[in-house]
């Protein structure tokens, strides 16, 4: 594999804050989920605090079975940048979208984005997750996260 086909996905394509609040939010999630045992452990308390111990726990089983699929099952690595990064990465900006549209209910648009992300075979599966985890999401009343809205953005991308 080359330096570019490592680094494919991972093109800056904008900046999370240009994302909705749900979109935003799947992007930091699923940054965190990917850091590790004590980033993980603060999804679980944002899920418990805003959910509820039950809700939040069964969100979070959603959340941690979607990515493990894309890991598992995915076409090939999802890239992502830092949690902090103001940046939104080309595979950041697809899962987004992914999780935006199936929440919305577009469930055949929902699949043929989940295509891009998995086998064709777990795509349904996905779909679903996705859509419970965006729902949950939505039940969270999220917002845009403050830390990124606060900056200005420079006018041309990098």
């Amino acid at each position: 594999m080359s330096a570019a086909q490592n680094r494919r996905g991972g093109a800056p394509v904008g900046y999370v804050t240009e994302l909705s609040g749900l979109e935003a939010a799947s992007v930091i999630y699923l940054r965190l989920w990917c850091g590790g045992a004590d980033a993980q452990s603060q999804i679980w308390n944002d899920f418990a605090c805003s959910l509820g111990p039950e809700q939040g726990r069964k969100a979070v089983k959603t959340f941690e079975g979607l990515c493990d699929l894309c890991v598992r099952h995915g076409r090939r690595p999802l890239m992502r940048h830092a949690v902090a990064c103001k940046c939104l990465g080309s595979d950041e900006s697809c899962f987004a979208n992914f999780i935006a549209t199936a929440t919305e209910g577009d469930r055949e648009d929902a699949l043929l984005i989940a295509t891009l992300l998995v086998r064709p075979d777990v795509a349904p599966l996905v779909a679903s997750l996705a859509a419970d985890f965006g729902l949950a999401l939505k039940r969270m009343h999220l917002s845009a996260p403050r830390a990124f809205a606060t900056t200005s953005q420079p006018t041309t991308l990098h």
